[in-house]
């Protein structure tokens, strides 16, 4: 940990050179303020309103689509139509020519790295020789209207010679490298305990999960402005802008300290934010015309060109003796990464370390490897590699409890893993795992009353289903997963914070991105807790901040709540101390409740405004938890910082002649740590349920011959609030996580990993058959009555 701090001192927010309309624009929606007319409960564990929910709801919240300044040109991009082709020539003379066209930009216009890439460099800019995927850049185009940029892509000519494309992950071992790289980004063969262990009862499973969009709500969008030094700023809905300030740099040949990106109001995120193709083509567009270059992506091409969940194929033999104890699994996971490594390395290290779930198993053997393949990019996506695997060992489990004739529920109990067990990479679990308390929550909690006949809403496919109540089977059944919190194999987690108090407003600087996951929310009760502060500001993020790293895996939670937390502590200190010296106490003697500060013997007492009174005060300090390692030749390995465990029991009713599925009901238990924000806890965990349930039943962005089909929001199908079932979350185990600032852990990402398992569960239940992909077909639920 790092901390510096001052009586009076500021610490740099920015200052950058972009144009007046641009700042203004981002300025009007922040910094964030809490309200401070009337005094209301405040501070951690209070349900305290989202910070940016007024912005939002009044329509001024600073969405990069809404962004434009003096002089400003459109963009658009030239994406290829192949899945893989040869790129013979590329002629731009056409596009040049037209009016109003100021630059068309390839390959060869690219003045710094050809290549960039969060984990390898291995995505080019634009396409050089080689299309690798469907949608994959080739030029792109700044005008003068939206209009003539997408003409003028069009008429950019490029000749190809179409290649057959690689779409079978398992045929990427022996077809020809599609990538210098070659087609292997990775594999672990992870080994633990006694391979010739065996099991009086064995059970195998083959599991495919299917390729799931993030499907942002709102557009994807940047706007690149010139500065007079020669550099650019990027003003976009980044979640990680030091890294991608670093990759655009890089690829315009720039220093780190000439490009600034400032990050805009961020609609939702996770995988579709972390590619910065967008922000150098739109960098380098403004260097070339000397113009700011602002495109907003079509729905079609976040299709195309954001990262997606990794498609899986996983082939599983679980060994249990009588009694249904495991004694050995064995596992082969397949992930297909796409054209380009992106995350998929961490995504295949998550797979392998929770191929067997939070169960207790002596003896484990999985081989693990991604691949590259011509079919879309895979990427961030929450739970990446665990709700994978999540949906295949629970099929495990099901199976196993078949065939002992035990109680599904049952025999998870009898397996669950405890803190102080292994996990299969020799990493002892530390952190509260009360993965027991968890399943008992969910199993005793009352089931729901069957639906009334007459209630044609009730049937699945709802009253225009055609559905016959007497074809509808109810079903019962459990998902139980973990997932881990922050970077994992040696990543260097480290965030920074400076918390300044003038007079009695706060304002914290932070370059956490608020991605809809509450961190401004947080940071002002972390502020409101610490100081008794009630006016909290949240500054707007840029790279003139120092780094906080990337919003994923609840890591701005633990990483960066803890900076902001250490950094108001050293300014309580600062608060505290000439009180505590006047009195001749230390500042420990003195508590900060209820805006006021009080010592221990009640002699001194005075409100916290009357203490800052003519006072500035300031502090910055780092949070960064203990290291972590990368897995060894054998899978082994202390990965992980810190774990946290989920219970889902769903109940469904399935139309056995139709096939459709609808879910009645998600009971829900999750470790939790500690509970800072109960409204905002309830809501994560809910809308992590409802992309869980989009996993299991309805997303899958489907591809032929690796062209993606119908990219559109009509054929990929979304959850909507009709197919979102009651969500009851009957238990948040408070165990505090003693290494974690305030004991909490991540809310997001576990309901997302278990609740496709638990549908799958369900349905199985209620057919009788293995459900082995997802998302589940309605041909698939069928014939599991009818035997077809």
């Amino acid at each position: 940990m790092t901390e510096m701090g001052g009586m009076a001192g500021s610490a740099a927010t920015g200052g950058g050179t972009g144009p007046g309309d641009v700042t203004g624009a981002l300025a009007a929606a922040a910094p964030v303020v809490s309200a401070a007319a009337t005094a209301r409960p405040h501070g951690l564990g209070v349900s305290v309103p989202a910070a940016d929910a007024d912005a939002k709801t009044q329509g001024t919240f600073p969405y990069a689509a809404d962004l434009w300044a003096e002089g400003l040109l459109w963009a658009a991009v030239l994406r290829a139509p192949h899945p893989r082709a040869r790129i013979l020539a590329v002629d731009t003379s056409a596009a040049a020519a037209m009016p109003g066209v100021h630059a068309v930009v390839t390959h060869a216009d690219v003045p710094g790295a050809g290549t960039h890439g969060r984990t390898v460099a291995d995505r080019p800019v634009f396409a050089s020789d080689t299309v690798r995927h469907h949608g994959e850049p080739i030029a792109a185009v700044a005008a003068d209207h939206p209009d003539t940029a997408r003409l003028a892509a069009a008429a950019v000519a490029v000749e190809y010679e179409v290649l057959d494309p690689v779409t079978d992950p398992e045929a990427a071992f022996s077809a020809e490298p599609l990538h210098p790289d070659g087609n292997l980004v990775r594999h672990i063969p992870l080994r633990f305990g006694d391979p010739e262990a065996q099991g009086e009862v064995v059970v195998e499973g083959l599991y495919r999960i299917g390729r799931q969009d993030p499907a942002p709500i709102g557009a994807e969008a940047a706007l690149a402005v010139p500065r007079p030094d020669g550099g650019v700023e990027i003003y976009t809905a980044s979640t990680d802008p030091h890294t991608d300030r670093d990759l655009v740099a890089a690829c315009l040949g720039l220093p780190q300290e000439r490009v600034k990106v400032v990050v805009t109001g961020v609609p939702g995120a996770m995988g579709d934010r972390e590619d910065p193709a967008l922000q150098i083509a739109l960098g380098l567009l403004a260097l070339r015309t000397g113009h700011p270059v602002k495109l907003a992506a079509t729905r079609e091409e976040s299709f195309l060109a954001h990262g997606h969940r990794h498609p899986t194929l996983l082939r599983y033999r679980h060994h249990a003796d009588a009694e249904g104890k495991l004694v050995k699994v064995e596992a082969q996971i397949l992930l297909d990464a796409g054209a380009y490594a992106d995350s998929s390395a961490e995504a295949l290290a998550a797979a392998v370390a929770f191929a067997c779930g939070p169960y207790v198993v002596p003896n484990a053997f999985v081989e693990g490897w991604a691949v590259r393949t011509n079919n879309p990019p895979s990427g961030h996506v929450r739970g990446e590699g665990a709700m994978q695997v999540c949906a295949a060992y629970e099929g495990q489990m099901d199976k196993l409890a078949a065939k002992l004739g035990l109680d599904p529920a049952e025999l998870r109990m009898r397996n669950v893993m405890a803190t102080g067990d292994l996990l299969p990479t020799g990493q002892t679990v530390t952190c509260p795992a009360p993965v027991a308390e968890l399943l008992r929550a969910v199993r005793d909690y009352p089931l729901p009353e069957p639906a009334a006949p007459e209630d044609d809403w009730a049937l699945p496919g709802g009253p225009d289903g055609a559905g016959e109540p007497g074809a509808v089977r109810r079903g019962v059944g459990y998902g139980v997963g973990m997932v881990h919190m922050l970077g994992a194999e040696g990543a260097d987690e480290v965030s920074t914070a400076t918390v300044k108090v003038s007079g009695q407003v706060a304002t914290v600087i932070c370059a956490a991105v608020e991605t809809g996951q509450g961190f401004t929310t947080l940071a002002r009760q972390i502020v409101q807790e610490v100081l008794g502060v009630e006016e909290v500001h949240v500054a707007p993020v840029d790279t003139d901040q120092p780094p906080s790293g990337p919003a994923a895996h609840g890591r701005h939670t633990w990483v960066s709540g803890g900076a902001v937390e250490r950094a108001a502590r050293m300014v309580r200190t600062q608060l505290l101390q000439p009180l505590a010296h006047q009195f001749g106490m230390s500042t420990e003697l003195l508590s900060i409740a209820d805006g006021k500060i009080t010592s221990y013997d009640g002699v001194l007492s005075t409100t916290v405004a009357e203490a800052l009174e003519g006072k500035e005060l300031w502090a910055t300090a780092q949070c960064r938890p203990h290291p972590t390692e990368p897995l060894d030749e054998s899978g082994q390995g202390d990965a992980f910082v810190g774990m946290s465990f989920c219970a889902v029991r769903a109940v469904v009713d399935v139309d056995v002649e139709l096939g459709s599925v609808r879910v009645v009901e998600m009971a829900v238990a999750q470790d939790v740590g500690r509970v800072l924000n109960p409204a905002q806890a309830r809501t994560r965990i809910e809308a992590g349920i409802t992309q869980g349930i989009g996993a299991a039943l309805t997303e899958n962005l489907r591809t032929h011959a690796g062209h993606i089909r119908r990219p559109d929001l009509t054929a990929y199908a979304l959850p909507t609030a009709l197919d979102t079932p009651d969500i009851h979350i009957v238990k948040l185990v408070e165990e505090r996580d003693v290494v974690a600032p305030f004991g909490a852990k991540a809310l997001s990402a576990a309901p997302v990993v278990t609740s496709p398992a638990a549908v799958a569960s369900a349905v199985r239940a209620a057919t009788g058959r293995p459900v082995n992909r997802l998302p589940i077909r309605p041909q698939t639920a069928a014939m599991a009555v009818q035997g077809s």
